[in-house]
């Protein structure tokens, strides 16, 4: 099978979204809109749950938000003033409707329905202690684990048991949950995974990011903050702290490629950043060029800032097929290595005899980009030089990113020299460290006073790894931190 799936191409995989709303009487119909703003996120299964003051209305599908939740009929059996979204890519428990969030379950006080963005690191270790207290477990997602931490907590409400149960668990998350009285928000004590607090009329709504605000016709209020709790009900906005202060430590990928790059994270302007990226790229790592060529989509802001600071031309020599299905079945193997070309298809009147820069936000494993040289070459190129809007990839996530584990990581495999040998560029630069800080405003990375978290590029893991450091891999997957 040639397979043009979404999570097939040599990029990280983006986490997933969540999208929440209290006191609108078209909560679920909002809640749709928000959830495709943030397709991007998450695009192998969508959900939303609302509440409509006397129960609660369920709607889950495998597949784009589009493909469901575009339906009038769908929407109507979603009545209510508030409402939960969640659009899904797995980082942990597989491609099944029992693993679509948000997670409903009924508890002693009335029902709540919980979505995830993250990852936790110590859900198994809790899991097998949850199983030997008797739970029973519905799904192999991590999420379902702060479901059963509130159901076995002391007692109190659905807040109190919430807090005591995200105190438990270790890693990154954003939560949005739904109870009869209120919308809750909670961001992990470091803030590694975003969450924002937006305005419609008298309308609280949380969201993974601002553009979701955009599309429903909302306003901006600000970052919910690490270690912050969110409670929406009746009498307001209320805010907690149920986490002791730390360090923030959002994800620096958010504003290289995971994010939509209309999105505003902490006051920064993801687009704005990721120019900023790019002309800092061309001052560290500049070479004699015709052209600039983005790899789209990403690769279009930093690109676009790199030509200005280098003072090259920018033009889109690679043009994106933005219609293929997402799955295309070939039985041979020679249309196969064809794959790329049915998402991406040089310019050739852009790029022939040129001596071109193509500029990419991160190479995973190297074989897209290594195809990608390749077809700017047989198009014409004179030259073919790569540099990415990224350091180098060279250990996994554990934090809610999807990536291969070490091993695969070419990064790690490979000096640059070795990778640019690979995939056959004429040369190859990263952004530095200190670069990519200094495009963030920073002078430098700074480790005593680090406002990011780039374990992905340091393996400076900032939250404790604890099922990945009990599983027999470990040694081979986690370096040993100092």
């Amino acid at each position: 099978m040639l397979t043009t799936h979404p999570f097939d191409d040599d990029k990280l995989r983006e986490e997933c979204g969540v999208f929440g709303i209290y006191g609108n009487p078209q909560a679920g119909a909002i809640t749709a809109l928000g959830l495709h703003a943030l397709q991007h996120r998450g695009q192998e299964a969508a959900g939303i749950v609302s509440f409509d003051g006397g129960r609660f209305h369920l709607q889950h599908t495998l597949g784009l938000v589009g493909d469901h939740f575009s339906s009038e009929a769908i929407i109507a059996k979603l009545k209510g003033a508030s409402a939960i979204g969640h659009v899904r890519y797995a980082t942990t428990g597989d491609t099944s409707i029992r693993n679509v969030q948000p997670l409903y379950a009924d508890f002693e006080f009335g029902g709540f329905a919980l979505a995830h963005n993250g990852n936790l690191t110590n859900a198994q270790t809790l899991r097998r202690q949850l199983v030997r207290r008797g739970c029973l477990f519905q799904s192999s997602t991590d999420t379902e684990v702060i479901v059963h931490l509130m159901a076995t907590a002391r007692g109190g409400s659905p807040v109190d048991r919430l807090i005591e149960a995200v105190r438990q668990v270790e890693g990154a998350f954003s939560l949005v949950a739904l109870t009869s009285k209120e919308v809750i928000g909670v961001r992990d004590a470091l803030g590694v995974r975003p969450l924002v607090l937006g305005k419609l009329g008298d309308t609280y709504i949380l969201a993974s990011e601002t553009c979701a605000f955009d599309i429903v016709g909302a306003d901006y209020v600000r970052d919910v903050e690490p270690g912050e709790m969110i409670v929406i009900d009746g009498d307001g906005m209320h805010s907690l702290r149920p986490f002791q202060p730390q360090q923030r430590r959002l994800c620096i990928f958010e504003y290289i490629y995971f994010a939509r790059p209309d999105s505003v994270m902490e006051g920064t302007s993801v687009y704005e950043a990721r120019q900023r990226i790019g002309r800092e790229l061309a001052r560290e790592a500049g070479v004699p060029a015709d052209v600039i060529v983005p790899v789209p989509d990403s690769g279009v802001p930093a690109a676009l800032g790199y030509a200005q600071e280098a003072g090259v031309p920018f033009d889109l020599g690679i043009i994106r097929n933005h219609y293929v299905g997402r799955t295309f079945i070939e039985p041979t193997d020679q249309i196969r290595h064809l794959g790329v070309k049915l998402k991406h298809n040089a310019n050739r009147a852009m790029i022939e005899g040129k001596r071109v820069v193509l500029v990419d936000d991160s190479i995973v494993r190297g074989t897209t980009s290594k195809k990608i040289v390749e077809m700017v070459r047989a198009a014409g190129a004179k030259e073919v030089h790569m540099r990415i809007s990224s350091p180098p990839t060279s250990h996994p996530c554990f934090y809610g990113i999807d990536t291969p584990e070490q091993g695969k990581l070419l990064a790690h495999r490979m000096t640059v020299e070795q990778m640019r040998d690979f995939i056959q560029a004429d040369s190859l630069a990263f952004i530095s460290l200190d670069g990519l800080y200094r495009a963030m405003g920073e002078e430098k990375r700074d480790p005593a006073n680090l406002g990011y978290c780039d374990a992905c590029f340091t393996g400076d893991y900032p939250i404790p790894l604890t099922d990945a450091l009990e599983s027999p891999s470990a040694e081979a997957n986690v370096p040993v931190r100092a």
